[in-house]
């Protein structure tokens, strides 16, 4: 059994990956899936401010888990489980190190997230992803929305 890691942000285009699982387990794939989220460093202000390291990553954590709890509903009301993992740094780095430390045969990534504008300036964590991971990273780009005219409609 195939076990595919599904990265997301917590954005709507992020969800593209898990609808793209949920796609191939309804055409027979039988896999189990890790929801995988990496929350950036905290800023120097904040740890100048806090003055606690280990509040502010448990606080990062809760963030992350609060924003893979979309994804997570829709596997589970599909009636798959999944693992889940928050990490701490540099988004495709960490993301490698939770498909190794997973054993991880798949990604799964939305073509883009909650970071469009940063992306465009310093290249996108799928693209990263693609370069640096150890297995096949599968790209999910957002389905074209199909406008149909009013007068159409009827």
């Amino acid at each position: 059994m195939l076990k595919i890691l599904i990265a997301t942000d917590g954005s709507g285009l992020a969800l593209d990956a898990v609808h793209h699982a949920l796609r191939l387990v309804s055409a027979g794939l039988r896999a189990q899936f890790v929801l995988a989220h990496v929350q950036e460093p905290a800023s120097l202000y904040e740890l100048v401010v806090s003055r606690d390291p280990d509040l502010i990553a448990a606080a990062a954590i809760e963030a992350g888990e609060h924003l893979m709890a979309p994804a997570r509903a829709l596997l589970e009301a599909a009636g798959l489980a999944c693992e889940t993992e928050v990490g701490l740094g540099d988004p495709a780095h960490v993301l490698v190190d939770i498909i190794e430390d997973h054993g991880c045969d798949l990604v799964l990534v939305g073509a883009r997230g909650q970071g469009a504008l940063r992306s465009a300036l310093l290249g996108s964590v799928s693209q990263e992803l693609v370069h640096a991971s150890p297995v096949p990273v599968t790209i999910v780009q957002h389905p074209e929305r199909i406008e149909v005219p009013e007068d159409d409609a009827a």
